[in-house]
């Protein structure tokens, strides 16, 4: 069967795949042949909801771990077999922008959301993100996604990252500890959990705005339940020799 045939059952509104006429294993070569395209998956996910539940319990587990293999068996290395939250929020951490809009979580910026074609996610990054008690936590964090000449906040960084095991963690331990409040109204934009505000709780250590190379009183960020990330900042202009550098 070939994938243009496949994309066409698979899309099809009298969709049989209940029936097997395609079993997991062609769906599974078929789909390790496109290197787990996620624009494929999230397609078909939406067409058929047999695929869709196979997705959720094996695709987007395939494509995590082609897509950042040593991060994913990290995150798995304290003996879970699965991730806090799920697999298919965890690949659209990956590869999507959450954005924002104004009088939604960032209060004055309006982003949309987009994919990201390629992100580096560092365990390194994320001790700076937080306090010094709680540096023994693992927090992978992304490089701001860089949205430049937004009016008056000038150019805005945008990153997302995700706790190890973050309901065993010190930093969830801390907001509960210090009564942080969930956002009343806000959820993740990866998996709907509750969200906290690292801002709010005092959590945000002057280390962040170096890494991110960011104004210091310029940053926020967001951790949920599942112990995902997002977060934004005012990004610092560049200096002359920097600025010369990006245009070689």
């Amino acid at each position: 069967m070939t994938i243009m045939k496949f994309y066409r059952c698979i899309h099809s509104t009298s969709c049989v795949c209940t029936k097997a006429h395609l079993s997991e294993e062609v769906i599974f070569l078929i789909l390790q042949h496109m290197n787990w395209n996620p624009k494929v998956i999230a397609s078909l996910s939406c067409a058929c909801k047999w695929f869709d539940d196979l997705a959720k319990r094996l695709f987007w587990k395939e494509f995590c771990r082609t897509r950042a293999p040593k991060m994913m068996l990290d995150l798995q290395s304290s003996g879970s077999h699965s991730v806090d939250g799920n697999w298919r929020a965890l690949g659209k951490l990956l590869i999507i922008c959450s954005g924002c809009t104004r009088g939604g979580l960032f209060n004055n910026y309006e982003i949309p959301e987009h994919f990201v074609y390629k992100t580096r996610f560092s365990r390194t990054s994320g001790k700076s993100f937080l306090l010094p008690q709680c540096r023994s936590d693992v927090l992978y964090v992304s490089d701001p996604c860089e949205h430049l000449d937004q009016g008056d906040e000038g150019d805005v960084g945008m990153f997302r990252g995700v706790f190890k095991s973050f309901a065993s963690s010190n930093v969830r331990r801390m907001l509960i500890r210090r009564g942080a409040k969930f956002h009343p109204t806000e959820t993740c934009p990866y998996c709907k959990a509750k969200l906290w505000s690292m801002q709010q709780a005092n959590m945000i250590p002057q280390s962040a705005s170096s890494r991110l190379g960011a104004y210091e009183d310029c940053i926020e960020y967001y951790v949920c339940l599942n112990g995902h990330v997002l977060g934004v900042c005012t990004l610092l202009p560049l200096s002359d020799s920097e600025e010369a550098s990006e245009l070689e």
